[in-house]
This record gives C-alpha cells, sequence and structure tokens, in this order.
C-alpha cells in the first residue's frame, strides 16, 4: 500500500465503472477512505466490496440537490470530515447543432454540469470545516476545442471548466485553504465511448488509426487525480489540466 493519501476522506461520483473506479481504486490504494457513489447500486456494491474496508458504496443521483444535501449529511455523521470530492459522474451523447434536441441538451446539462455545481455547494463547507482539501471536476478535452458531434456535451464540460476558475477564485480570496481544479482527459477506453460508437459518423480508416493514438486508459487518469487529491499539489489551485497527449494542441492535418 501506498500513502500519498493516508487518512484522507474522499468522495468519488460515478464510481461503479470506468474512470470512477480507476480513481476509487487508487485513492484507497494510497491510504484514502473512499465513499463511492453511482445510481447502478448492483455495480457499485460489488466494486465497493473488491476494493475492501477502505470504500464504501452510497446509492446518489448526482442531478439531485437533495441527495447532495444527505449525502454530505451522512459522510460527516459517518466520518466527521471531507477532504476530497472527485466530481465524475457524467453521461455522453451523440448530437450536432442541427440534431440535438431542447431535452437533450437539458438533460446533458442537469447530469454533466448542474451536478458539479450542486457537488462544489454542498461540499464546499464540510471540506473547510475539515481543514481544507481538494475539489476535482472531471470535464474533457471538449470543453477545450470543437467536437461538432458532442455540442450538448462539449457544452457541458466547457461550463464545468469556467466553474472550477470561478471556485478556485473564490477559495484563494476567502484563504478556506480548498483547491479546485478540472481536469480534461481526449478519448478514454471506457465503455461509455464504446456505447455511442455506433451514433456517430462513420470515420475512415486513416481518421480511426489517429484517433486511436489518442486514447488513453483510466488508470492515466486515476494518476492524475491522486496527485491533486494528494498535498503534494498544495500549490495548484484554478489549473485545467489536459490529458490527451497532445490532442488539443494539435492540428487535424498532422
Amino acid at each position: 500500500m501506498g500513502g500519498r493519501v493516508v487518512g484522507k476522506v474522499v468522495i468519488v461520483t460515478g464510481a461503479s465503472r470506468g474512470v470512477g473506479l480507476a480513481d476509487a481504486r487508487l485513492l484507497a490504494a494510497e491510504g484514502a477512505t473512499v465513499i463511492m457513489t453511482d445510481i447502478n447500486v448492483e455495480a457499485g456494491e460489488k466494486a465497493a466490496a473488491d476494493i475492501g474496508d477502505s470504500a464504501q458504496f452510497i446509492k446518489h443521483d448526482v442531478s439531485n440537490e437533495e441527495e447532495w444535501k444527505a449525502l454530505i449529511t451522512k459522510v460527516e455523521a459517518q466520518h466527521g470530515r471531507l477532504d476530497v470530492l472527485v466530481n465524475n459522474a457524467a453521461i455522453l451523447q451523440v448530437g450536432d447543432i442541427n440534431g440535438e434536441t431542447l431535452e437533450g441538451w437539458q438533460r446533458m446539462m442537469k447530469i454533466n454540469a448542474d451536478s458539479v455545481f450542486l457537488g462544489v455547494q454542498n461540499a464546499l463547507p464540510l471540506i473547510e470545516k475539515s481543514g481544507g482539501g481538494s475539489i476535482i471536476n472531471m470535464s474533457s478535452s471538449a470543453a477545450l476545442h470543437g467536437m461538432p458531434n458532442f455540442v450538448a456535451y462539449s457544452s457541458a464540460k466547457a461550463a464545468v471548466k469556467g466553474l472550477t476558475k470561478a471556485v478556485a477564485v473564490h477559495c484563494q480570496q476567502t484563504n478556506n485553504g480548498v483547491r479546485c481544479n478540472s481536469i480534461h482527459p481526449d478519448g478514454i477506453a471506457t465503455d461509455m465511448p464504446q456505447e455511442i460508437a455506433g451514433d456517430l459518423p462513420e470515420m475512415d480508416a486513416t481518421a480511426a488509426m489517429k484517433a486511436v493514438a489518442f486514447m488513453i486508459m483510466p488508470e492515466d487518469v486515476a494518476k492524475t487525480v491522486l496527485f491533486l487529491a494528494s498535498d503534494d499539489s498544495s500549490m495548484i489551485n484554478g489549473i485545467a489540466l489536459s490529458i490527451d497527449k497532445t490532442a488539443t494542441i494539435t492540428p487535424p492535418y498532422i
């Protein structure tokens, strides 16, 4: 076992699979007590059981304000503190500006952006009370460059980036000991992109091979989450950190 986050109490949302699960595993291995939340109870409970005594699963709809309030109350009652919040839960859907619907747009904003606002707003007082800590918001490379087939997703993730910076400056100005940063991965090898692949326009073989070269693994993201959760990143606040093998700075014709 490592020890970079020993004694810290951490919430990871969307932790039943993919990046959230990778985050929870690594944080627990490095000494944290991890509260894993998700709407998928069966997968979440199994994941927490597989990690062991340092992990706990709580059913939680991140888009529901009352469930956020109940979660924070429960964490404080059971653990007495909260050091780190990882706002990871999200959905992905395909739609360009002509094909996306208002209903789809609003659903994306509710789950991918409103949830992060609710998480930060409800968790921040307890993190402050605990002596400070770290808020890590999962955004995307889609917030940094044009993704025409993901108009609502890109917009929601850009909102997360803006929220993160506003909260980071608030924390600096109030000297509350809390840091707030966003992470911007490019394509991640998880189930979620595969589930919507059939909805995307067909990609030619050359473009597909280029895209594969930029793919990253959930564990790569988890290592960055661990760094931002640990005291090693104590001077980092308000950053939008790309994990993308240069994808957001590489012209498409290279």
